[in-house]
């Protein structure tokens, strides 16, 4: 127990270390002969030296980050106790540097997890911590303070730094190393000259989103904007990641990288707009943060280059992969890329914004995703040195590269794109961070201290706001202390000199990593894309505004494309078959009125249709035609164009011919630009166009005719059958006075006996 007590107390643990070393060589006799005390023999021979499984040391602080000769270093941090035993008699110490030889070596370093005296470098004397005891599952922190002249650096560059936990367990009472805490520390003394080596780094400074905006609107006159939920306005709240990246990027020499998409549905918040509340739409009341944003954003990126993503972030490599040969898909690419810059402007009051650069997802991309993302114009793909890699160099090479075809490949870093993807919120994470950015731009600049080379920092596309902020307390500190870097803007790193002996080749589809191909949207996501559009662009030709109309719903299709939605399949579909029922409900806003069968009396009728439209504006544009089942039974008059008010009706009457009676079914429907529009309304019409008095009449006119037929025949048949003789008597009854015939004064003796008269004397 003396000797623990001793330790870390300057010289004295010195003579602690001895003096355990020798009992450690008394304990081991026992092992030689079988006799192991009990609590020893319960210790596992692995757990001696391992350093990772009985307490955790964490580095919460290094200061200063890049120490000069005179100073003394700061070094703070926790210990935790992960074991099931308490921690007694322990202390703290830091270990003297040991110089890494390059990036590799850096990696390695921070990969190891176990204790090994040689490479984990000697104890700095006499500038411990007692720690005591530290029961299972609790922590400790500890505050040592080092001059850097006891760290044993020597010629300039990066040295590993370790501190170490040594105590006894409960369970294993003997001194062991129980943990130990790592970083690096860049040692590179001196303030620098015009003529020391230094490394241009560009670091790109994301202001991206999720999908944020609907296309839902209004039917009033404003067209009020609708919004998925609440999360826009707690981002671009004081606090909110959104507000945090922008407050931190005013003060940093970084190039923003920005989704036009985002600035418009923050301009859309300006204004009065609603949000979804489940089904329920409800005012939103975040004008003023939205305006403070915007303003701030504004300042903040003046004098700083800006560079616009197409609109909505569209996700290159799933259009590649999935919606290459879905017609259309290409075109809402390049119209996503020709808004973006129109977008910035606007908003952002005549910010003038590159829309020259692509950025596939995690910056992998293989020749298909290089061809879609320079078909909208990009002349610039930035990707990611573990998809681009630089080949067999013994150095880190400048980001640009031609890869063909006049197109520019900005590989980025992906050792310092990726130091910043972890858990921010933890303090020891962000320390590390901070240090291996400095340690690792150190590390390039060393490579080849002759050739001075432009590298660039491409981050995770959506910081959290810890993240964000253990980003830029690193670049601050990059800033100020590492002389060895400056800072240029990406249009600069696009322009530099590219290094001839870097590997220029893309990979091929089979190197593009398939856990980003298990996150790409499917095809059936591309083709709901394409029949939205359809249906929008038939909209638009019966439309007198159509610019009320295109710019939400073709915004709204492009926004089906974004990146966001990886790994949200669900969300995503739900998202676009949204879009399509707000768009079929906007269209059917202009409407047939639905008819109820009617009768047709007469042979000729008119039948009036009705059509309603119910939208803020007038349509034109539109044909209405009716057709009938039987044409040859009813005939109807030719297709009729209309136009209707905004809010109004209009009826619309076809004159018919009727041929026959019976029923018949009548189709009305719209047609636009010859296309069919909404559903077609069907009717039945009973015809009754000849009736039956008239039927009565017609047969009484018809009996009168042939009766009156029948007499004159009868006439002309008698007449026919007189004797010759008779024609003079005729001609005498001709000549006699009215009332006389020849019958009168012939008397009955001597002339021929009429009919009549034969019948009489018959009987």
């Amino acid at each position: 127990m003396a000797v623990s007590r001793m330790r870390g107390r300057g010289s004295s643990a010195g003579r602690g270390r001895r003096l355990a070393s020798l009992l450690a060589v008394v304990v081991s006799f026992p092992l030689l002969t079988g006799l192991v005390p009990t609590a020893m023999a319960a210790a596992p021979a692995d757990d001696f030296g391992t350093g990772d499984r009985s307490a955790t040391v964490a580095i919460t602080e290094v200061s200063p980050v890049a120490p000069g000769e005179e100073d003394t270093l700061s070094i703070r941090g926790t210990i935790t106790n992960e074991g099931s035993s308490a921690i007694i008699d322990s202390s703290v110490e830091a270990r003297q540097g040991v110089p890494l030889s390059g990036r590799s070596a850096i990696d390695e370093w921070l990969a190891r997890t176990g204790f090994d005296q040689a490479a984990d470098g000697g104890i700095v004397r006499g500038h411990g911590q007692d720690i005591g005891t530290i029961e299972p599952g609790m922590s400790r922190t500890f505050s040592l303070q080092v001059p850097v002249s006891a760290l044993a650096l020597g010629d300039d560059g990066v040295y590993q730094l370790g501190v170490g936990l040594t105590g006894q367990r409960e369970d294993a009472r003997w001194d062991q190393v129980l943990g130990v805490g790592r970083t690096v520390l860049p040692w590179q003394p001196g303030e620098g000259t015009a003529d020391s080596p230094q490394t241009r780094l560009t670091v790109l400074w994301p202001l991206i989103s999720t999908t944020h905006l609907t296309a839902q609107m209004g039917a009033d006159e404003a067209q009020t904007p609708a919004f998925r939920d609440e999360s826009l306005l707690a981002e671009i709240s004081p606090g909110g990641r959104l507000d945090q990246l922008v407050s931190l990027g005013a003060d940093l020499p970084v190039t923003w990288v920005v989704d036009p998409d985002l600035l418009a549905s923050v301009d859309a918040m300006t204004e009065e707009y609603r949000v979804f509340d489940g089904d329920e739409l409800v005012n939103g009341d975040g004008q003023d943060q939205a305006r403070a944003w915007l303003l701030k954003l504004e300042e903040a990126v003046n004098g700083d280059e800006v560079v616009a993503l197409p609109f909505g972030d569209p996700d290159l490599a799933s259009l590649a992969h999935q919606g290459i040969d879905v017609q259309g898909a290409l075109g809402q690419l390049a119209t996503a890329t020709e808004a973006a810059g129109t977008t910035v402007e606007t908003v952002l009051n005549g910010v003038q914004a590159s829309t020259d650069f692509a950025w596939p997802v995690e910056g992998a991309i293989d020749p298909e995703i290089v061809s879609v993302a320079t078909s909208a114009g990009a002349h610039h793909v930035i990707t990611r040195s573990d998809s681009l890699r630089p080949g067999d160099l013994t150095y880190t090479p400048s980001a640009v590269r031609p890869i063909g075809g006049g197109t520019t490949a900005i590989v980025a870093d992906a050792r310092l794109s990726t130091l910043f993807e972890g858990d921010m919120t933890s303090t020891a994470n962000a320390s590390l961070a901070q240090q291996q950015l400095l340690a690792q731009t150190l590390a390039i600049t060393q490579q080849e201290p002759a050739n001075e080379r432009s590298i660039v920092m491409a981050p995770q596309r959506m910081p959290s706001a810890a993240q964000a902020q253990a980003m830029a307390d690193a670049l601050v500190t990059l800033r100020d202390d590492a002389h060895w870097v400056a800072f240029a803007d990406l249009s600069d790193a696009a322009q530099a000199e590219p290094d001839p002996a870097a590997n220029q080749e893309v990979p091929g589809a089979g190197d593009y990593p398939r856990e980003l191909r298990a996150q790409e949207l499917p095809v059936g996501a591309f083709q709901s894309m394409r029949e939205t559009q359809r249906t929008l662009e038939d909209f638009q030709v019966i439309l007198t505004r159509d610019d009320r109309v295109a710019p939400p719903f073709g915004n709204a299709i492009r926004r089906e494309m974004s990146v966001s939605w990886r790994g949200n399949e669900d969300e995503a579909a739900e998202y676009r078959s949204t879009v399509q029922d707000g768009l079929e409900e906007l269209t059917e806003r202009v409407h047939l009125i639905p008819k109820s069968p009617i009768t047709l009396s007469g042979r000729s009728a008119t039948i009036p249709v009705t059509v309603q439209n119910n939208l803020v504006q007038d349509v034109h544009n539109l044909e209405l035609r009716l057709t009938s089942s039987r044409r040859l039974g009813l005939e109807v008059s030719e297709p009729q164009e209309i136009t209707i008010s905004g809010g109004h009706s209009q009826s619309v009457k076809f004159s018919t011919t009727a041929r026959a009676n019976g029923v018949f079914y009548l189709e009305a429907r719209l047609y636009a630009d010859g296309k069919p529009y909404g559903e077609p309304m069907r009717f039945r019409a009973e015809v009754t166009s000849i009736t039956s008095e008239v039927m009565m009449v017609i047969a009484g006119g018809v009996l009168l005719v042939v009766l009156a037929g029948i007499r004159m025949y009868t006439q002309r048949k008698r007449a026919a059958r007189q004797p010759a003789g008779a024609g003079v008597g005729a001609r005498e009854n001709a000549d006699a006075p009215e009332g006389e015939t020849g019958a009168d004064t012939g008397g009955g003796a001597t002339g021929t006996p009429s009919r009549g008269e034969r019948l009489d004397s018959d009987e």
